[in-house]
């Protein structure tokens, strides 16, 4: 019985852990997080308080029974991250100003008057529900509004022999209807105007979350110079596999990286974890280099050019007892029609209930009839009315007659156009050495406000910007944990959006407590021993005495004999 109860707590525990979601686990986020961090200042405070409850607790020992005490939740401290190593642009908008940064006053062509100017707004600001006073970033807050804003780089990215690391924070902090999150890294160029900056401002990459209805993208297109004729052409990534719902669902602050490496590979990552990988060369739509052959626009088929691979025989002929004009179905001969069939009833017949109706004007509706009722004399009846003949199916049906199909001899294929060679082919080995940019912007429209940004940064050193995300972005993250809810919350919220966890619940809880309360309560109780001294002197079979009683008598027998033995001496 105890292996069959100790089954069911491992196959309850099993359940439970692989059904509910996962426990908070914010005092390790914090810790891996914040590493040396967390401000002496902070520890200090830390040390003198838990002195003072050491010496209150020593006061109270008299007065009162000492309680084990809770562990505090650390509390994460923000400090603003600071670039360390090589970089383009770090910045964190902890000034609290947008100094540096310049808000467009273009105006974006081709629209209407109303909605032409890139008149959305900008602001510095902490996020609405923050989980680290004294944070700030960038927060787009106008919705169904053209957003344009941009800033230099410390200096041009070149593209020489050092891979493009850009990473930047995004928080959805209102969800997303349908808007962007996107950056563009503005071409070097000698027109760029950031003052001036628009939709059709060019750009070497751009790159971030989009979302418009149930279509979820993270973009990642580059713009590669043709070496022929100097035109531009986006090149877009492929779809990631992953699934990016949860990034603009759950208002938490994800991290957006790119990756762009010299030997023309490239990586997207979201919160540090790959979601999207390839090559330049082979994983881009359309193709970086073009085709080395093309159709020859100017080839034509030829008329008498035949593409049927079966044609009908030309030297079959109908045979002559082919039928074509027999039914495909005839009348059953064999059939009989059934006893107790009632020819002279009708199947349906007027409803002898019916009244007409008051109202009846025969002048205008005609002469009234009663509704049609099926025939209560054809309830019993096998059938009523005039009995005919089922129909089978005609074994003389040929139908009509085709000629049978062959394979034709002249069959030369399915024709295309010659190739010949591609007069606009090239071939670039090198996409990554694209054209160089000095300015990262923001062009967005959104039917959503309250879009955070934070925490923008270009270098060419992974070392570095995994430094500055950890000091970033791994602050947020280790404050949302450590405001996640408990488990009893995480159940009770998880069963609201789904509630056949309940069953769940109860299956891998409930059920296995019942069982082992079965298991272990309702077995058949058992008598207690009668003492040997209380059994009745009778020649009628007894209970075996237990083995320690019975070695207690054997002793206090040899006792007594000993006794006896000492006094009679």
């Amino acid at each position: 019985m105890d292996q069959r109860v100790g089954l069911f707590v491992l196959l309850a525990v099993g359940l439970l852990c692989l059904t509910l979601a996962p426990v908070s686990r914010a005092e390790d986020l914090v810790e891996d997080s914040l590493g040396d961090d967390m401000d002496v200042e902070d520890e200090l405070d830390l040390g003198m308080a838990g002195d003072e409850d050491e010496e209150l607790e020593g006061d109270m020992q008299d007065e009162a029974p000492s309680a084990p005490k809770t562990p505090p939740v650390p509390k994460v401290t923000y400090k603003a991250p600071e670039p360390v190593g090589e970089h383009y642009i770090a910045e964190s908008f902890d000034r609290g100003t947008l100094d540096g940064w310049v808000v467009s006053s273009a105006k974006k062509e081709g629209a209407d008057e109303d909605i032409a100017k890139y008149d959305g707004k900008w602001s510095v600001e902490e996020m609405k529900d923050s989980k680290l006073p004294g944070d700030k970033g960038l927060v787009l807050k106008s919705r169904a509004k053209h957003h344009a804003i941009s800033a230099q780089l410390l200096r041009p990215f070149p593209f020489d022999s050092k891979p493009l690391i850009i990473q930047y924070e995004v928080n959805f902090q209102s969800g997303i209807d349908c808007g962007g999150a996107y950056v563009k890294l503005l071409t070097q160029t000698p027109e760029l105007d950031l003052d001036q900056f628009v939709d059709k401002t060019p750009y070497t990459i751009m790159f971030g979350p989009d979302k418009c209805g149930e279509d979820y993208k993270l973009h990642f297109i580059f713009r590669h110079k043709n070496p022929k004729t100097g035109e531009f052409e986006e090149k877009h990534a492929k779809k990631p596999d992953a699934d990016l719902r949860t990034y603009f669902t759950d208002k938490k602050t994800h991290l957006y990286t790119l990756v762009v490496n010299p030997d023309n590979t490239f990586e997207v990552l979201v919160d540090q974890t790959v979601v999207n990988s390839g090559s330049l060369l082979t994983d881009m739509t359309p193709p970086v280099n073009p085709p080395s052959e093309i159709e020859d626009p100017d080839d034509q088929k030829p008329e008498d050019w035949d593409e049927r691979p079966k044609i009908q025989d030309p030297a079959a002929a109908k045979p002559e007892d082919w039928d074509e004009d027999a039914p495909a179905q005839v009348p059953d001969e064999d059939a009989v029609k059934p006893d107790g069939w009632l020819d002279d009833e009708l199947e349906y017949t007027g409803d002898p209930d019916a009244v007409k109706p008051e109202d009846w004007d025969e002048d205008m509706d005609g002469e009234w009839e009663a509704p049609q009722v099926p025939n209560p004399a054809c309830e019993t009846a096998p059938g009523c009315g005039a009995w005919k003949r089922p129909m089978i199916d005609n074994p003389n049906y040929k139908g009509k007659w085709k000629s049978p199909m062959i394979d034709n001899p002249n069959y030369q294929g399915v024709w295309k156009p010659r190739k010949i060679p591609n007069p606009a082919f090239f071939e670039d080995l090198q996409p990554f050495k694209m054209t160089p940019f000095s300015a990262v912007g923001l062009e967005l429209w959104s039917m959503t406000s309250e879009i955070f940004f934070d925490n923008f940064f270009i270098t060419d050193d992974r070392n570095t910007a995994e430094r500055w995300a950890t000091d970033g972005w791994g602050l947020k993250k280790a404050a949302e944990g450590a405001a996640e809810p408990g488990l009893a919350t995480q159940m009770l919220n998880a069963a609201e959006e789904r509630p056949w966890l309940w069953v769940v619940y109860v299956l891998t809880v409930a059920l296995p407590l019942v069982l082992i309360i079965v298991f272990c309560c309702t077995g058949k109780k058992k008598s207690p021993a009668t003492p040997a001294a209380e059994y009745k002197k009778t020649d009628e079979a007894q209970p075996d005495v237990k083995e320690g009683e019975e070695e207690e008598e054997e002793e206090e027998e040899e006792k007594a004999e000993e006794a006896k033995k000492s006094s009679t001496g």
